[in-house]
């Protein structure tokens, strides 16, 4: 029941609501509508309670606020965050918003409304994929729907708390995995930074509270640093007359995190923590690129720039539609700081994004297509176009989200924007799906290369074609656009329909030759082995080629069970009712490895003390993560439902394998050295020791078990005392199964 206390609680967010929003109430009726929108969604989520206890319609409430304040919609936008959830929550339907409030309030409310569960979703889908792409459905008509998503999920992260434990490692990873990069590709710097820090806080309390704690404490003298750096670029400006605001921001948390994680390095040896940010009010008359420019050569006659430091996207603002030009200087104290330089109009979008972007657009008189009317486009064509189940999409769609850019030319010197790393396979099908299906090469500024060559910044490109050129399965093993991905991929289906059949075929004969039953046990090994989610989905693949089964017998012979010695068990959670039974008031239940089965993911090796989560398979197999695994934030993403909280129990008699990588100056004796200090000091059984000599430098790495996390940082600390060895860090899998490719260390 709802109180006195509590409906005075929700008058007074609904004021503030109302205050934010005279900016955007043009007339009575706009606030007449806002206020329809409140009366409706209160009475409709009257006596329903958040986990916090707060009346429920304090988050539409706060999801409206964050719209109108944080990133700037209008009316329309504040009705349907106050709507947002009627739909989803009550009995009232899309219809009753649509003969209350318009087409286009009912079509965005649709839009934020997750699918109901009618019967059991396909079997190789997942909800969460499914609703995520029915929200994409709407970036064609509106792209407010994306950007009020965004702004519930900022609420929901910031109240975070009261969740579960199991609800918030898939809300964190939903956010990480998607939402923090969708808030990035639509120019929402501010909410993505938030969404990631929440993230982390979430995820790694302790690492977070430790970077949050440093930078209070060094705030002082970054304050005076700051403050002497500024000080004749103030002088400067104020001479030349120039209309400027000139702040010191500090790098994410997040961001120093990730930075910490890639380097291996503490947050005491990362030096550039902030950027000094320039905002000027233009001169009426002076385009702004020439006065970005003129305010960096006012600082560079101050402070020597790093030329390869220069990053200008006044000239081609970034696919985001962000503009700024970014140099970096060697300031005083022979500390390097970076310095951005906008304009008030540049400023606005890169902190507001895509609302800002239209906001802008609205008022030019010639109005070309821009980077994100081209992505918006090609999200459309991907959705309208694609037979991939949701999980796939996802996939491809989230490919181009984060990345890079490189800005490359046609023969006819347009200019196309494509992520770091794309090939001009890549660019053919940016320019045409035709185009794509059809290359044979390309002269890449006027010389023949390959459709696999790596483009970069600045080239010039044209595709060559021929007729009976057609798209080949090894090409998606190039292509990193999900355009190209899609349309290669959607080739090869038309071309092979019975993909699945002929999938199976391939397979029987295979396991037929091998005198092997196409079992549980055998699929419980391929799977996860071929990275596919399901039986049809490995037939699929293996139907058009995509995988084959020149590893099949070493997957067959391998022991998916947990290999090792005995030393710890692990707990599993239950408050899903993932592990079957009643389970009264819906209390968590327990159940232990030694009577649940379970794997250890090998993409990351997890070993006692690593902070762990845990996914039931259809086959009732638990395979348990490192929480920091990206595939365990996919996975997690995905398929919420599977998620099973673990973590590490009492002790038993277990050991778990670890790989660690080591590099150092080469001399004789240092191997008897790594041995003696392995198996005579610390008593490690070692499975395999590695190491290559070249250049008058040893690198390799070594297989070991060991009992627990601490057991590792002793073995660690122990071999990097040894006289040579210049590093020894964990790595995340047996470079002999990567192909030997680069190694990938985590924390």
């Amino acid at each position: 029941m709802f109180t006195e206390k509590d409906d005075i609680l929700i008058n007074e967010h609904f004021e503030d609501l109302l205050t934010a929003c005279k900016s955007i109430c043009k007339t009575q009726a706009d606030k007449d509508m806002i206020v329809e929108a409140f009366n409706f969604a209160n009475a409709a989520h009257r006596g329903i309670r958040r986990k916090s206890g707060d009346p429920y319609i304090l988050h539409p409430i706060a999801v409206a606020k964050i719209v109108v304040n944080e990133i700037g919609l209008g009316v329309k936008s504040v009705v349907s965050a106050l709507l947002h959830d009627v739909v989803e929550d009550t009995d009232y339907t899309v219809e009753d918003i649509r003969l209350r409030f318009g087409d286009k309030i009912a079509s965005m409310v649709d839009g934020l409304t997750k699918m109901k569960k009618a019967g059991e979703l396909a079997k190789d889908n997942s909800e969460q994929a499914e609703n995520f792409k029915k929200m994409l459905l709407t970036l064609s008509d509106d792209v407010r729907v994306i950007i009020i998503k965004l702004a519930d999920r900022l609420h929901n992260m910031r109240t975070l708390a009261s969740m579960p434990q199991h609800k918030q490692v898939k809300i964190v990873s939903e956010t990480i995995y998607l939402f923090a990069p969708l808030a990035h590709r639509l120019g929402l710097y501010k909410i993505k930074t938030e969404l990631e820090d929440l993230s982390l806080k979430y995820s790694f309390p302790a690492e977070y509270n430790q970077i949050t704690a440093k930078l209070s404490e060094t705030e002082s003298s970054r304050s005076m640093f700051i403050d002497k750096f500024n000080a004749p670029i103030i002088e400067r400006l104020n001479q030349n007359g120039i209309e400027y605001e000139i702040t010191g921001r500090v790098k994410s948390v997040y961001s120093i995190w990730k930075k910490m994680q890639r380097k291996q390095v503490t947050i005491d040896e990362i030096y550039d923590l902030f950027a000094v940010r320039i905002v000027f009010k233009p001169a009426a008359v002076i385009p702004e690129k020439a006065q970005c420019w003129h305010i960096y050569s006012l600082i560079t006659d101050i402070y020597k720039p790093k030329p390869d430091r220069i990053r200008d996207w006044v000239s081609i603002p970034k696919a985001n539609g962000y503009e700024a030009l970014h140099c970096t200087v060697m300031g005083p104290d022979g500390v390097w700081v970076e310095v951005q330089i906008r304009s008030e109009r540049m400023d606005e979008i890169a902190e507001k994004g895509f609302a800002a972007h239209w906001k802008y657009k609205e008022k030019m008189i010639e109005s070309k297509e821009g980077e994100l009317d081209k992505w918006i486009k090609e999200v459309r064509d991907a959705l309208n176009s694609s037979t991939e189940n949701a999980l796939e999409f996802l996939d491809e769609f989230k490919l181009n989200l984060y990345s890079s850019e490189v800005i490359v030319f046609t023969p006819k010197g347009d200019t196309r924007t494509l992520p770091k790393g794309a090939i001009v396979l890549d660019f053919a099908y940016e320019i045409h799906t035709n185009l794509g299906n059809k290359a044979i090469g390309a002269k890449v500024n006027h010389k023949i290369e390959s459709l696999f060559t790596e483009i970069t910044s600045g080239d010039q490109i044209e595709i060559i074609t021929s007729n009976t050129a057609k798209p080949k399965v090894e090409w998606l093993n190039h292509v990193i656009t999900a355009k190209a991905k899609q349309a290669i991929k959607s080739f090869l289906k038309k071309e092979r329909e019975n993909n699945l059949k002929h999938g199976m075929e391939i397979f029987e004969n295979a396991l037929k030759e091998r005198g092997v039953m196409p079992e549980a046990r055998v699929f419980r090994k391929l799977l996860p082995a071929y990275k596919c989610a399901n039986k049809d989905e490995f037939y699929s693949q293996l139907g058009a080629g995509i995988i084959n089964l020149d590893n099949l017998d070493k997957i067959l012979h391998e022991n998916t069970a947990n290999k090792l010695v005995k030393y710890w068990n692990l707990q599993f959670f239950n408050p899903l009712k993932l592990f079957g039974g009643n389970n009264k008031n819906n209390a968590s239940t327990t159940t232990t490895s030694n009577n649940q089965s379970y794997k250890i993911a090998e993409c990351c090796n997890p070993i006692p003390g690593d902070e762990v989560v845990g996914f039931k398979d259809e086959h009732g197999v638990v395979t348990v993560h490192k929480k920091s695994c990206e595939i365990a934030i996919k996975q997690a993403s995905q398929r919420g439902d599977t998620i099973v909280p673990t973590k590490w129990g009492s002790e038993k008699i277990m050991s778990y394998l670890s790989i660690v990588e080591i590099r150092g100056i080469d001399r004789i004796g240092i191997l008897l050295d790594l041995s003696q200090t392995l198996t005579a000091q610390l008593n490690v059984n070692i499975r395999k020791l590695y190491i290559e000599s070249h250049d008058g430098i040893f690198e390799g790495y070594i297989s070991l078990y060991v009992k627990n996390r601490q057991d590792l940082h002793t073995i660690i600390s122990k071999v990097g005392n040894i006289k040579g060895v210049e590093s020894v860090k964990r790595v995340e899998s047996d470079p002999d199964n990567a192909n030997n490719s680069n190694f990938s260390s985590v924390s």
